[in-house]
């Protein structure tokens, strides 16, 4: 346990992945003689701080997915349930299912981020612990140019203020399940779960993630996933 916190993990796998193509979806490809999924869950069986795992697949998968659990002993994995129409849909089904393992804390972290650190897990921990929300992010290298719809350039904002939001990202798990009970009523859909939080006016901090914590989307990031994982994989 965390600081006396029960942890849960969400890693929503149901997304098809259209931006990467091909027959199968990225998170059940092979990267350095493993499925990326189950990289990214050897991470959270190997945390210290994670007491139980729950994905959100979709059901084509189960029996697969079962299998490498038990293959690669999994066994913080505690429940697979069915993915939703968007992904903010899968993170509520799953969320509902860590509401009956009573977990103080929650860390929900994509399934095609395989290169995610402990450092990086117990950073978002800490914080959302004080905080009671927290991200993971790598500030912005280039410099970002805000266009209208004609593309033509309309502000250019410091980039000290600027960050890409990753994950893993953790929350208080009654100020997520609040945000996401307000958004499900609204209709609203966020693109991450952070934001969620930030419109009903919660506070979220970021923390300094790492360049290295890909999220493998195209081909191309999966060409660069294959030269890291000779380093941080085998």
């Amino acid at each position: 346990m965390f600081k006396d916190k029960k942890v849960g993990v969400i890693v929503p796998a149901a997304g098809k992945g259209s931006r990467f193509g091909g027959k199968e979806c990225k998170q059940f490809l092979e990267l350095s003689g493993k499925p990326v999924i189950v990289h990214v869950l050897e991470k959270f069986q190997n945390c210290k701080e994670v007491d139980v795992i729950t994905i959100a697949i979709d059901k084509s998968y189960n029996e697969k997915l079962i299998q490498w659990i038990q293959d690669y002993k999994l066994d913080k994995v505690a429940k697979i349930v069915q993915g939703g129409l968007e992904r903010q849909d899968s993170v509520r089904n799953c969320l509902k299912i860590l509401g009956e393992f009573s977990v103080d804390l929650v860390v929900i972290h994509d399934a095609v981020r395989p290169f995610i650190s402990n450092k990086i897990i117990n950073l978002v921990l800490e914080a959302a612990e004080t905080k009671g929300a927290a991200i993971a992010g790598v500030r912005v290298k280039d410099t970002i140019k805000i266009t209208d719809e004609n593309r033509i350039i309309q502000h250019s904002p410091p980039r000290e203020n600027l960050w890409i939001a990753q994950t893993p990202q953790a929350f208080s798990y009654k100020i997520l399940n609040d945000a996401f009970e307000d958004a499900c009523k609204a209709g609203f859909i966020g693109t991450d779960d952070a934001m969620l939080i930030e419109r009903i006016g919660g506070k979220v901090v970021i923390v300094e993630g790492d360049y290295n914590n890909i999220k493998i989307t195209t081909p191309e990031d999966m060409e660069m996933a294959e030269y890291l994982g000779k380093k941080w994989l085998l």
